[in-house]
């Protein structure tokens, strides 16, 4: 799966088969968060993976008793330690960079997987002080995220999203200028793809039409 497809066929997946996660797999999903880009290359994040059904159990009464994420056979914890980055960029870093470098790491681990097959949720509704006893957190770790992770049982349908230009400015704030023409306004990559697949489709019809005619 190329990696524009991934990112635009990617869904919130709440229903999962009992399918086991493979290791290699989670495993692979971990590496790829360990990729993102970093601010100042400031390694502060930490995971912990998720399988006993009690301790899931727990976690999801506690994020704010969200019942459904019971079926995800795999939690993974995203946690940081927001003083290492604050070491080097101050508040700033410890209220913004560490921010992004986690968000950064769970959209990597959130199209990885999806890219192997599986579903996950980015959940941020919890109980932080609930999962600090669960988990038995040092003042010094925060928690960023939880996200549910299996073989999904569902296909979601892609939500409506803006067209691009509704959501572009050009050189300054609020300035709209005209990008090229098309008929149908700015040019979709997802547009371009499917043209591209349509042609594709068709040359390989009429290989096969001139195979089947000898």
């Amino acid at each position: 799966m190329e990696v524009f497809e991934t990112i635009i066929t990617r869904r919130s997946i709440r229903k999962y088969s009992q399918k086991p996660v493979e290791w290699d797999n989670i495993i692979k999903i971990l590496e790829a968060g360990k990729f993102a880009p970093l601010a100042g290359n400031v390694q502060a994040m930490k995971y912990v993976v998720v399988k006993e059904e009690a301790i899931r159990k727990q976690i999801a009464d506690a994020c704010l008793d969200q019942t459904w994420m019971a079926e995800a056979p795999v939690y993974i914890l995203i946690f940081s330690e927001p003083e290492r980055v604050k070491r080097f960029y101050g508040v700033r870093g410890e209220r913004i960079y560490d921010v992004q470098n986690c968000a950064a790491a769970i959209q990597n681990i959130l199209l990885t997987a999806h890219s192997l097959g599986l579903g996950t949720c980015w959940v941020g509704a919890f109980d932080e002080n609930r999962i600090r006893y669960i988990q038995n957190l040092p003042e010094s770790i925060i928690l960023h995220a939880v996200i549910t992770l299996g073989y999904p049982a569902e296909v979601p349908q892609m939500p409506p999203k803006y067209r691009i230009e509704h959501m572009t400015f050009i050189e300054r704030w609020g300035q709209r200028k005209k990008i090229g023409y098309s008929s149908m306004g700015w040019w979709s990559v997802r547009i371009e793809k499917a043209i591209k697949d349509a042609q594709t489709a068709v040359k390989k019809g009429a290989e096969a039409f001139k195979k089947g005619g000898k």
